[in-house]
């Protein structure tokens, strides 16, 4: 973690140095006349988006939430992989790695041939595969995440605080809005719960405001699918039992009752109970059979048996049916209106994707919804991009809502299935045990990968770094950085702060003076053509854009660091302070070689460009400039200005 860049500051690192437009903790807060973006809801994906924009305080945001503050408890609670990561670039990964419930292995159990009226355990499953990730799959409350990014927030340069008891009512578009003629052209109608209302005008509108969501109504979007016509339970329960794998996470299909998953949760004491309860008719809603909890304990006992549990408290409990729903609309703009009209106005998150919640994923992709759009916001709203960029969130992330629909569709009913004969008498695996081994990669959130576009390059050199899937996430491996010989996960260095990275893999000529690493540095240095001259503006710092970082593959004892092109050792900050910590090396005293276990061609090396949501955009051969320049031509907006090479801050050219 890198401070002190401006100066000296005692206490706690995290908490930035106020900006001069930085919200206030005063209780009678005016709400703004105008933002530039304003957020419904504080869920996750909401306080996701918030997280990222409260960095900027040149970019004034503003959530709100109906709710008269933050929950407390219940709602989703599973973490996965990837959600991890990305914890990681917010700098809360490693709190949720302490406070959390890791997920080793799940078991399987079903009907005992011998006594179908009994369970008995007919397999177990590592869940997370060895080298899926540095990161573990854990469940935690829902609510303590929410704390976290509000802890960001509050932390962050503008000290971003929601506005609670406000939900967005209505909101208009500007009819001029798609051709830019005005800053603030989405006037949105906000209402208190006493009836009370006020209207704010926006830049751009992101509706993460749940699945009735009133911002997705708004633009005239629908949620398409169907019903499983199953009711189900959940509760949160602190309880005692003789169930074997009570800490264990667990998958259980009884013979005539029903299904349970059973979910240990932090804190040694606590977890969640998913119960398979009754099936609706195709008219009937849940609420209609007036379930409650105790229906949810007889049940579980019923399926669990010859087990009991026996529940010392409810901490929380919800009845649901499951639904598979998609929205036709992500953004505001129609289809056939893409090349002549930019979207003001996004759904994300329930609003826009609805399923079931035994699969874990329903935060995690709410999360990567905003975290995709988040950056690109920002883009926009500094003038790096052309508001054009922002057509590529509906691109991208329907694709992945469709794939998790249509997979949880898959999962719900393989869940709800009766066991046939082959898989009673263990003939054959059950299938919700061999589905759920086919889906691990899925199940981690790691299955995404963005198709080509001006974002991802579909001319990328794959041969280069074969373990580092183009479109798919930059996946992380251990090296050395070379100033201080600290062990470290390369991926780490990348922060929730919207810059793009260059991680730059010597090839076996490449030492630590001169070679194709340096060649690179000091030409996105000096040269015209580089994106970093073109793209940093005056008043910031040289990597304020993009990001290089180099890695050797000798020890970090045989590199000198005065020996690193000024790119890699830069001067920065308000007191042009040198920034030691983007050369890195192989790590040989572990013997995890980054080369081997990402596929990185030892003998020519290459270069990983890699988007600020942490996704592989483009591998080229280090000498490969022009295409370099080129690939960032496609989407970043030149500046007024050049780079200073020899104090690494941009001057007017």
């Amino acid at each position: 973690m890198q401070y002190y860049v401006d100066g000296f500051r005692p206490g706690d690192p995290d908490l930035k140095p106020a900006a001069d437009n930085a919200a206030t903790p005063d209780s009678g807060r005016v709400i703004p006349d105008e933002v530039d973006v304003l957020i419904a809801g504080c869920g996750p994906a909401g306080l996701c988006l918030a997280a990222q924009l409260a960095q900027f305080p040149d970019i004034t945001t503003m959530i709100v939430e109906p709710k008269p503050g933050p929950i407390e408890k219940g709602q989703a609670d599973g973490v996965n992989v990837r959600s991890m990561e990305m914890f990681q670039a917010f700098g809360f990964g490693e709190t949720v790695k302490r406070e959390a419930y890791w997920v080793n292995q799940t078991n399987f159990w079903m009907p005992d041939p011998d006594n179908p009226a009994n369970i008995r355990r007919v397999g177990r499953q590592q869940d997370v595969a060895d080298d899926q990730s540095e990161m573990p799959h854990t469940l935690v409350n829902q609510a303590r995440i929410h704390q976290l990014f509000l802890d960001v927030m509050r932390k962050s340069p503008t000290r971003l605080e929601p506005d609670y008891d406000l939900s967005v009512q209505t909101l208009h578009i500007d009819a001029d809005a798609g051709a830019g003629s005005t800053d603030h052209p989405v006037t949105v109608t906000l209402a208190r719960g006493d009836g009370t209302t006020m209207t704010v005008r926006a830049g751009y509108v992101v509706g993460a405001d749940g699945a009735r969501s009133n911002v997705r109504k708004a633009i005239g979007g629908h949620l398409h699918g169907d019903a499983a016509h199953q009711a189900w339970g959940v509760m949160d329960i602190l309880a005692n039992s003789d169930f074997p794998d009570i800490r264990m996470k667990n998958l259980i299909t009884s013979a005539s009752e029903g299904n349970l998953l059973i979910l240990p949760r932090e804190g040694g004491y606590l977890f969640r109970m998913y119960v398979e309860l009754d099936k609706l008719n195709p008219d009937e809603r849940v609420a209609n059979r007036n379930l409650d909890v105790s229906d949810m304990i007889a049940a579980a006992n019923r399926i669990m048996a010859p087990y009991s549990i026996d529940v010392k408290e409810v901490v929380w409990w919800s009845v649901y049916e499951i639904g598979h729903r998609l929205t036709d609309r992500f953004d505001d703009v129609p289809e056939g209106e893409t090349a002549t009209r930019n979207p003001r106005v996004f759904t994300a998150g329930d609003a826009c994707h609805t399923h079931s919640p035994k699969a874990g994923q329903g935060m995690n992709v709410s999360m990567g919804d905003t975290f995709n759009l988040g950056w690109k916001l920002i883009q926009v709203l500094k003038g790096r991009s052309d508001p054009a960029l922002l057509h590529s969130y509906t691109a991208e992330r329907r694709t992945e809502a469709k794939r998790l629909v249509e997979t949880d569709h898959k999962w719900a009913r393989i869940m709800s299935a009766p066991l046939d004969d082959d898989e009673l008498d263990g003939r054959e695996m059950p299938r919700f045990q061999k589905h759920f081994i086919e889906n691990l990669e899925f199940t981690g959130g790691l299955a995404v990968r963005y198709d080509p576009s001006t974002l991802t390059s579909v001319d990328a050199q794959q041969a280069l770094a074969t373990g580092q899937p183009v479109g798919k996430r930059f996946h992380s491996a251990p090296v050395v950085r070379v100033a201080d010989a600290m062990a470290l996960q390369l991926g780490h260095v990348a922060q929730a702060d919207a810059r793009w990275r260059i991680y730059a893999f010597g090839g076996k000529a490449d030492g630590t003076k001169g070679g194709r690493i340096h060649a690179l540095a000091d030409w996105l240095a000096t040269d015209p053509a580089s994106p970093v001259r073109r793209y940093t503006r005056s008043d910031e710092d040289i990597d304020a854009v993009i990001d290089l970082r180099a890695v050797f593959q000798q020890s970090f004892d045989q590199i000198a660091m005065p020996d690193m092109p000024p790119l890699l050792r830069p001067e920065k900050g308000a007191l042009g302070l040198r920034d030691h910590e983007k050369v890195f090396c192989v790590d040989h005293k572990t013997g995890q070689d980054i080369y081997k276990m990402r596929g990185i061609d030892r003998h020519q090396g290459c270069m990983i460009v890699v988007r600020p949501d942490q996704y592989v955009a483009h591998i080229l051969p280090l000498d490969a400039h022009g295409a370099l320049a080129d690939f960032f031509a496609g989407f970043l907006l030149p500046q007024d200005h050049a780079v200073k090479p020899d104090r690494g801050r941009a001057v007017p050219a």
